[in-house]
């Protein structure tokens, strides 16, 4: 296995898109704009970046972004690919970021530039431990097998105190629930502490499991500074809890991985503010790069997104998106993580979703597609069993519907 890192990049230029790609390739390695005397052939052929290939795409009339040199020329653009030593960097995520994600942005030969894919040595696999629990694990805590762990989201958002989401959560609970998460925006805030929260939805949860024998996974956003995120992990598991969730943008790599190497439990990880990376298609990371970082720090679960989505994302990114974390990274560490759906979803997309990925391993939360269900949550909860009944086993929805009632109202309910 190759000991140098890889990215493929697609860039925009008005300049010659192989000065272009060199100019990258010295900016972040040992160049900079003009040659200096320590940059020597030795120290050159040691830890310069090289770009291993160029592809020529189509030509555009004008610039993607504003800021680029020579605005009024035509602008061509290309899929390249730049390798770096390893010994530059060492296997260490943060310095991996600043180095295929670092000042190659701002430079004014590009006025497109996105990170499409990485490839990295199997010294990054040793340095940190990726998912401790992943698509096996998470089964095993959530007690199920073989199809989809049906899920929401605690809503709304924020408003709510510890008691008001203990009592939503007996609701879905007594619904039929497998995995239940905080929202994002809902942290340790004044109205809903996360210590009173904690204990309130746990004795709930614990309750529930020790009546039906069934655990009901519910993901506690930790998301803080290092040492809350590790004391808030502590009591969910004091607590008998099965996961805790981090906002990973908010909290970086350096804390994320602080909180892997300290947790005993699953780490949901929640993607809030990926749009700012990826939106527009000549600029930022790719979710298929992008994801190999959290997965190597330890993420367990990865969201997605979802088909028909409420948001901007198509639907082929979001199953390219689910497929890149169920693809290993190396054959004797795969560092796979479980998809995770949400978004506006409903009995409305499984067909679609099982048909694009044809597989069941992932968490299928939907918020109004439970509890907007006319006939209630645990009727919602049951038209989402259906519709996954449905598509995994080859039977048409409207047919199958006939004869679950459930079903059928959540077809006549979500258009």
């Amino acid at each position: 296995m190759s000991d140098r890192i890889e990215a493929d990049y697609l860039i925009e230029t008005a300049y010659d898109p192989a000065e272009a790609a060199a100019a990258l390739a010295g900016e972040q390695s040992s160049g900079t704009f003009m040659p200096v005397p320590g940059e020597t052939p030795e120290l050159k052929a040691r830890s310069a970046a090289v770009v291993e290939s160029l592809e020529e795409r189509e030509t555009v009339a004008g610039p993607s972004l504003p800021g680029a040199g020579h605005p009024d020329k035509p602008h061509r653009r290309a899929k390249i690919t730049v390798s770096w030593p390893l010994g530059n960097l060492g296997a260490s995520l943060p310095n991996l970021q600043a180095t295929v994600t670092g000042n190659l942005f701002e430079l004014k030969q590009f006025s497109g530039l996105k990170l499409l894919d990485i490839r990295l040595p199997r010294a990054f696999g040793d340095a940190y431990p990726g998912p401790a629990f992943g698509i096996d694990g998470t089964r095993q805590l959530a007690g199920v097998e073989n199809r989809p762990i049906i899920g929401t989201i605690v809503k709304p958002s924020v408003g709510f105190t510890a008691d008001d989401t203990a009592a939503l959560v007996k609701t879905l609970c007594e619904a039929g629930l497998d995995f239940i998460k905080d929202d994002e925006l809902q942290a340790d805030g004044p109205l809903c502490p996360f210590e009173d929260r904690a204990r309130a939805v746990m004795a709930v949860i614990n309750d529930h499991a020790e009546r039906t024998g069934k655990k009901v996974m519910f993901a506690f956003n930790v998301t803080g500074e290092v040492d809350e995120m590790r004391r808030r992990h502590d009591l969910v598991a004091d607590l008998d809890g099965t996961c805790v969730m981090a906002s990973i943008h908010s909290v970086g790599l350096t804390g994320f991985s602080a909180l892997r190497s300290h947790s005993r439990l699953p780490i949901h990880a929640h993607r809030n503010g990926w749009g700012l990376y990826a939106r527009h298609p000549m600029l930022g990371i790719s979710y298929v790069a992008w994801s190999k970082l959290w997965r190597i720090a330890g993420a367990d679960h990865l969201h997605v997104n979802g088909l028909s989505n409420k948001f901007c994302e198509p639907d082929d990114s979001v199953i390219a998106s689910a497929r890149s974390v169920l693809t290993p990274l190396w054959d004797d560490k795969p560092c796979v993580a479980m998809p995770v759906f949400s978004s506006g979803q409903s009995a409305k997309q499984p067909p679609a979703t099982w048909n694009a990925l044809q597989t069941p391993d992932l968490i299928y939360a939907a918020g109004g597609g439970i509890m907007a269900h006319p006939d209630g949550p645990a009727a919602g909860v049951a038209s989402l069993q259906q519709a996954w009944e449905a598509a995994t086993s080859g039977q048409d929805a409207e047919e199958y519907a006939k004869t679950h009632p459930e079903l059928a109202a959540a077809l006549g309910t979500y258009a």
